[in-house]
């Protein structure tokens, strides 16, 4: 008898309103990225061409803070169609320095920005951007997290130790180590 080889996870990556610090950091998993796509099918994210975010993702790590109507349904879309989402890094944990903006009314921002300032947009200018929420906001206050993996960035070694938690079926128990922030 045949044993039935084992599906692979699928897992995801996202990148909200951040600085990409923390995908850079899932970067430097360096050869244990290669194990870790070994045990897992990576089928969304900056790193892969996919267009729309797919169904049926098991592991979903989210990156950034939500900043504007695209994060805000990309969250939303991310939430339905996967089984685990993470908070992934400080910006989406807590809005870190993203959420510095939250003191400027939009409006305001908007103005010193797009008006005031000498910085040119691509020529379509801001009617073409996506609109900005009023707050940028910790992506559990937009939709329900399974794990929160804190750090700016997080250290490869607390990614590795949630996703081989996660990939192997078991609860995350960050040592008290890794679980600072900054």
């Amino acid at each position: 008898m045949t044993k039935k080889k084992k599906r692979k996870l699928r897992l995801a990556t996202a990148w909200l309103g951040g600085c990409s610090g923390c995908h850079m950091s899932f970067l430097d998993l360096d050869e244990e990225l290669i194990d870790l796509l070994d045990r897992t099918d990576l089928v969304y994210g900056p790193l892969v061409d996919a267009k729309l975010f797919p169904e049926n993702v098991d592991i979903c790590l989210v990156e950034g803070a939500v900043t504007n109507l695209d994060n805000l349904k990309l969250a939303r879309t991310i939430r339905r169609n996967s089984r685990q989402v993470i908070s992934f890094g400080d910006c989406a944990v807590t809005g870190n320095v993203t959420s510095m903006r939250n003191r400027i009314p939009v409006e305001d921002l908007l103005t010193r920005v797009y008006h005031q300032a000498r910085a040119t947009t691509s020529g379509e200018g801001p009617d073409h951007l996506p609109e900005l929420l009023p707050k940028a906001l910790p992506l559990h206050r937009v939709i329900k997290v399974d794990v929160y993996l804190p750090g700016c960035p997080p250290a490869p070694e607390r990614i590795e130790a949630v996703l081989t938690a996660l990939i192997a079926g078991q609860p995350v128990a960050l040592p008290p180590d890794m679980r600072s922030f900054g």
